[in-house]
C-alpha cells in the first residue's frame, strides 16, 4: 500500500509539473482610444494571438481621448500609448523620460471639392478653410509655413478659419459650408471616396520646403526606464505590432475580417481607408528620417510656439527609441509573392 501511495504522489507531481507553463509571460499594458483606428491593428494581434507567439501577455485599456491616454501613461496605469513625437519631445523638456518608436508618417493635406474654383494655394485668400485639429494642428501649421515661404501669403490673415471636430468638419465640407478642409487621415479618406481632392499634400509641402525623406508622425510611446527594464517584453510587443501591420499591408482578406471596425459606409470608403492606412505606414527610420524630423520641428516650433512645443527648443536626442532588433515594416515584402503567402497564411 505504501509503495502504491508513493508512486501515486510521484505521478501526480509529474502531471502537475508537465501541466504548468514553462514560464510566466510578462504583461504589456497598452492604452488605446476606444474608437481609434489603432484598434484595427490590435484586433489582428488578438485574433492571431501574436502576444502569445512572441511570449508576452497583451492587456488593453480602452481610453476616451488623447488627454486620457496621456494621463494613463503618466499615472503608470498603462505601459504604452499611441501618440506623436512632438508630445514626447515636449515632455522630455519637462523632465519626463518618454520616448517613441515611430510607426506612421505625416500625411494628408488640404482637400477641396472636385469642381472647386480653388486651383492653387494662391486662390485660398478670402475663402473658408476648415481645420479639425485646432489652432496648433500640425498640417495647418505646415500650410501656413508653406504659403508664407513659397508664395509670400499670410494665409492665416487672408482667409476665414473654421475650427471644428473631425466629423463636423466633414459634414461642413459635404454641405459646402467651407471651401477647403484639413482633417485627420481617416476623415480625409472618406472625403476622397466622395470625390474630394487634395489641393496640396503634406509630402508636397515638405518637399518644396526642402525636407526629403518620410517624416514620422505617430508611434508607440513609453518610458525609457521601463523599456530598459522590460526590454524583452517591449521587443516582443514591437514584433507583434510589426507582424500585425504586415498583415494589414499585404493581406486583403485581413481587411474583410476587420471591415466592421472601419465603419465604412460603402465599398469606396472602405477601399479608401485601406489604401490610406497602407500608405501611411513608415517603411524605414534612419538618419534621413531623423534629420527630416529635426527640420520639421524647427518649422512647427516657429509657427506654433510654446502652445505646441512647450519649453522645447530643439528635437531632444532621445525622443525616438532606437533598437537594432525592431524596425518599421519593409515595403519590399509586397514584391515577393512567397513573402505575402507566408505572412497572410492563417
Amino acid at each position: 500500500m505504501r509503495i502504491f501511495i508513493f508512486l501515486f504522489i510521484i505521478c501526480s507531481n509529474s502531471i502537475i509539473a508537465n501541466a504548468a507553463p514553462a514560464k510566466n509571460l510578462a504583461d504589456v499594458r497598452v492604452g488605446v482610444l476606444k474608437y481609434g483606428t489603432v484598434n484595427w491593428e490590435i484586433e489582428v494581434i488578438k485574433h492571431y494571438q501574436l502576444d502569445k507567439k512572441y511570449n508576452f501577455n497583451l492587456q488593453i485599456t480602452p481610453l476616451s481621448n488623447k488627454n486620457a491616454s496621456a494621463v494613463a501613461l503618466q499615472s503608470n496605469a498603462v505601459d504604452i500609448i499611441l501618440g506623436d513625437w512632438l508630445w514626447v519631445n515636449r515632455q522630455r523638456f519637462n523632465g519626463k523620460n518618454y520616448t517613441l518608436f515611430p510607426t506612421s508618417i505625416a500625411s494628408g493635406g488640404l482637400y477641396i471639392e472636385e469642381k472647386s474654383d480653388i486651383k492653387s494655394v494662391q486662390d485660398l485668400k478670402q475663402t473658408k478653410i476648415g481645420i479639425a485639429g485646432g489652432s496648433v494642428d500640425k498640417n495647418w501649421l505646415l500650410l501656413q509655413a508653406y504659403t508664407k515661404k513659397i508664395h509670400q501669403i499670410e494665409i492665416k490673415k487672408n482667409a476665414e478659419l473654421v475650427f471644428a471636430t473631425p466629423p463636423l468638419l466633414n459634414r461642413l465640407m459635404l454641405q459646402g459650408n467651407v471651401d477647403s478642409a484639413i482633417n485627420f487621415w481617416h476623415y480625409n479618406a472618406r472625403l476622397s471616396a466622395n470625390g474630394y481632392q487634395l489641393l496640396i499634400s503634406v509630402p508636397q509641402m515638405l518637399s518644396e520646403l526642402g525636407i526629403s525623406g518620410q517624416v514620422p508622425l505617430l508611434g508607440w510611446i513609453f518610458d525609457r526606464q521601463w523599456a530598459t527594464e522590460q526590454n524583452e517584453a517591449l521587443t516582443a510587443f514591437l514584433q507583434a505590432s510589426k507582424e500585425a501591420k504586415q498583415r494589414l499591408l499585404l493581406c486583403d482578406e485581413e481587411w474583410q475580417r476587420i471591415r466592421h471596425l472601419t465603419k465604412a459606409d460603402n465599398d469606396d470608403v472602405f477601399i479608401a481607408l485601406k489604401n490610406e492606412y497602407r500608405n501611411r505606414l513608415l517603411k524605414k527610420f534612419s538618419t534621413e528620417e531623423l534629420n527630416a524630423s529635426q527640420q520639421v520641428f524647427t518649422i512647427l516650433a516657429k509657427q506654433g510656439g510654446r502652445d505646441l512645443v512647450g519649453k522645447a527648443t530643439t528635437l531632444a536626442e532621445k525622443t525616438f527609441w532606437k533598437s537594432q532588433n525592431n524596425h518599421p515594416i519593409k515595403s519590399k515584402s509586397t514584391k515577393n509573392p512567397s513573402n505575402r503567402h507566408a505572412i497572410c497564411s492563417p
